[in-house]
């Protein structure tokens, strides 16, 4: 077992390479959308005729077979999450992409109740697919943006966003605790199991604040440990896999206090087992809190 990471740079470098190395695995298998009424080749798994519905469903329709060219095309360990954490139709339209990317433990937007004209910054943003998400719902007249620390998760997301052709989202380079985002610059902050990867907490909620709008709201899916003990593991690989940096519950919920939130509350607990089905004393929770008007 590795040791447990013991300060920010440690935890920024054990994060940023593991979703820097599962954002390489989907570019690796996947490719860029070939010209219209293209065949269902390994190379083009994922897009043309074969298109996201088969792709990770039927891997031998796109003629990605193991034997042959496995490194090639998206499998269902690929797209399983973002298929159990979404409804069909928030994926209808999303780049493979983009499915196969997600790393979340919920679906923020479905407790953001976004609006037409709304601007909406997403917290560690991934391949992108919470920002597609919510770009449907705030309209052309809404703005959505990303921010990510990962060059390669960067990468990924303005591929996705530029094969969608969308034009409200824009990905910016930064950290959680440091927005790269004027004051009172957007309605809705939402994040999906990204603020349980921050070693700074306090700074992501404080920073969050600044650039809410008054009256602004926040809706996060996240880690949370169910007592003080905190998580059972602690470890390098533990803390990038959402886990090792799991907050008790009133902790965490007493620094967004701090930083100004008001009407904070919880719901739908998923406790989190490891491969042998123990406890981890964590659990995937869903926070939502305001920023006074």
């Amino acid at each position: 077992m590795t040791t447990m990471p013991n300060n920010t740079d440690e935890i920024r470098q054990v994060v940023q390479e593991r979703y820097g190395q599962r954002a390489l695995r989907v570019i690796q298998l996947t490719d860029v959308t070939p010209a219209a009424n293209a065949g269902c080749g390994a190379e083009n798994c994922g897009h043309g005729a074969c298109g996201g519905d088969d792709c990770g469903h039927d891997a031998a329709a796109c003629g990605c077979g193991a034997a042959t060219n496995a490194a090639a095309c998206c499998g269902p360990e690929d797209t399983e999450r973002a298929m159990a954490l979404y409804n069909a139709a928030q994926l209808q339209g999303l780049p493979v992409e983009a499915m196969a990317a997600s790393a979340g433990c919920g679906n923020p937007t479905a407790l953001a109740d976004l609006r037409p004209g709304e601007t909406v910054l997403d917290l560690g943003s991934g391949g992108g697919i919470d920002c597609f998400i919510a770009a449907e719902q705030v309209g052309e007249s809404g703005r959505v943006f990303g921010l990510d620390m990962t060059p390669e998760m960067l990468a990924l997301a303005n591929a996705n966003r530029d094969r969608m052709g969308l034009a409200n989202v824009e990905f910016v380079a930064g950290h959680l605790e440091d927005i790269p985002l004027p004051d009172s610059s957007v309605d809705v902050v939402i994040s999906n199991c990204v603020i349980c990867l921050s070693p700074d907490k306090d700074a992501v909620f404080q920073e969050a604040y600044r650039v809410l709008t008054p009256g602004g709201r926040l809706h996060v899916s996240d880690m949370l440990a169910l007592s003080e003990d905190g998580p059972r593991l602690t470890d390098a690989e533990a803390w990038a896999s959402c886990i090792g940096g799991a907050e008790y519950r009133g902790t965490y919920l007493a620094r967004m206090a701090a930083a100004g939130f008001t009407d904070i509350a919880t719901s739908d607990e998923a406790l989190r087992l490891d491969a042998d089905d123990l406890p981890l004393n964590v659990a995937s929770v869903k926070v939502s809190a305001r920023k006074p008007a």
